[in-house]
């Protein structure tokens, strides 16, 4: 028997602060080199294809997916190998191979880049894989490993970009929305799934009004209307809104429930993008926009970067620091959700989707204070969670009570931090709470 969580809550009211969302997309220069790591996904690594003192183009194969669940990676600039080494890939510390290219500044395209031939659900699935396409709006999935399920009769576009300060999905409705129709046409035609919703918060009218426009004769699609309320691009809060429906927190097989449980897949709207673009040109996912924000930056803006860009390119690129600026820290992603980074010299990965850059003074984090158990971080948590359960079961490090909290369905969206008046650092307590759990279980012999 499926086994429910119950969620009444439905996160926080955080600030609609998208000043960027007017700004058309402007086009990075070509960094002298980028570092690409051979991990940017769920799953398995890739493996490099090549070594030292290869010329590679843009598209040009540099590594192999590791497994079905794993992705290929392309060089998104033209140029030399300069190397092949062990490198730290995010700021959380992890390690894989990354390839050093060194760039020639011509951004010639490999002639192999040809548009793919799709004719059913097998050839769209090999396509999808080919292209190195994983969900771009954060989470690094493989794409065509959840569309490869059979249960599907419902398909979601994740259209809500909820994160303050972001606005690359919402450049990517107003500037690429043939790819996005295409897209969407592609995935519903071969995977022979009858409907498709796409969900759009409703602070982003102008997005509304020319999708509901370009899908009104498609048969089967819908946009709708998305309460303005983060983190409504949450997974499971997103299929909730759009369909009524609710993943299991198990299946009847004892497994945690995906979207597919429940008859669902969603696609970020940039990914479904990303797809229409690769059978139109066959250049596979080689770019990345950013939105570049924060009051440390001289040149907000969205900007179209080549995928191994290191950060401080990227900066120099929007202007660099504001002049009497001190900068205090760098938010890869969204300040909800995203990781401070300690340093410039990490790249864009295929799932970042911003830079954000605070001033010391804005960056400044308030000292906590003692939990009054007002319970907003309950009534908070989109997962219907409570944190200060999990909290002094972490603490005494009570593995079944943790179980019975249902620590790992905690999604760290951030919205118990945000709504705690005493500024506890709940959300990352949670995180860390979770990865205990999660790494007993595995000792214990749980999958």
């Amino acid at each position: 028997m499926l086994k429910f969580l119950k969620r009444s809550a439905k996160g926080v009211s955080a600030p609609h602060d998208k000043p960027t969302a007017v700004l058309d997309t402007v086009k990075m220069p070509v960094p002298e080199q980028v570092v690409i790591p051979m991990s940017m996904h769920i799953g398995a690594p890739a493996e490099p294809v090549v070594q030292k003192g290869d010329a590679v183009k843009v598209g040009t194969l540099i590594g192999k997916a590791g497994g079905f669940v794993s992705a290929n990676i392309y060089s998104s600039v033209s140029g030399t190998v300069k190397e092949v080494k062990p490198a730290f890939h995010m700021v959380n510390g992890a390690v894989c191979k990354a390839v050093v290219i060194v760039s020639d500044g011509e951004q010639t395209v490999d002639p192999d880049c040809v548009p793919p031939e799709v004719t059913d659900k097998k050839s769209l699935l090999a396509a999808i894989q080919a292209c190195g396409l994983v969900g771009v709006g954060g989470a690094g999935f493989p794409t065509h490993v959840k569309l490869a399920a059979d249960t599907i009769d419902t398909l979601i576009i994740n259209g809500a970009e909820c994160e303050p300060y972001l606005s690359t999905d919402t450049r990517e409705m107003l500037e690429c929305s043939d790819t996005i129709i295409s897209g969407i046409k592609a995935v519903m035609e071969h995977c022979k799934i009858g409907h498709c919703i796409i969900g759009i918060e409703g602070n982003k009218p102008e997005c509304i009004r020319l999708l509901t426009s370009l899908t009104e004769k498609m048969s089967g699609v819908e946009v709708k209307e998305l309460p303005m309320r983060y983190p409504q691009g949450a997974e499971k809060t997103l299929i909730e809104t759009c369909t009524g429906r609710e993943v299991p927190q198990l299946t009847e097989a004892g497994k945690p429930g995906l979207p597919a449980d429940c008859g669902c897949v969603i696609m970020n709207v940039t990914s479904v993008s990303t797809l229409g673009k690769y059978m139109k040109t066959g250049i596979p996912l080689v770019t990345k926009r950013l939105t570049v924000e924060g009051d440390a930056i001289a040149k907000p803006q969205n900007i179209e970067v080549p995928i191994g860009a290191l950060y401080r390119d990227v900066v120099e690129a929007c202007g660099g620091i504001k002049e009497g600026v001190t900068l205090g820290k760098v938010i890869f992603g969204g300040p909800m959700m995203g990781g401070a980074s300690p340093g410039m010299d990490f790249p864009v990965l295929k799932q970042n989707n911003g830079l954000i850059l605070f001033s010391k003074e804005k960056a400044s984090i308030p000292e906590p204070g003692p939990c009054i158990r007002c319970g907003r971080c309950i009534t908070a948590c989109p997962m219907g969670l409570e944190p200060v359960h999990i909290a002094e079961a972490f603490e005494q490090k009570d593995y079944d009570r943790l179980e019975k909290c249902n620590v790992d369905l905690c999604v760290a969206c951030g919205s118990c931090t945000y709504a705690c008046p005493a500024k506890r650092l709940i959300s990352q307590n949670t995180t860390l709470a979770k990865a205990w759990y999660l790494k007993t279980k595995r000792e214990k012999g749980g999958k």
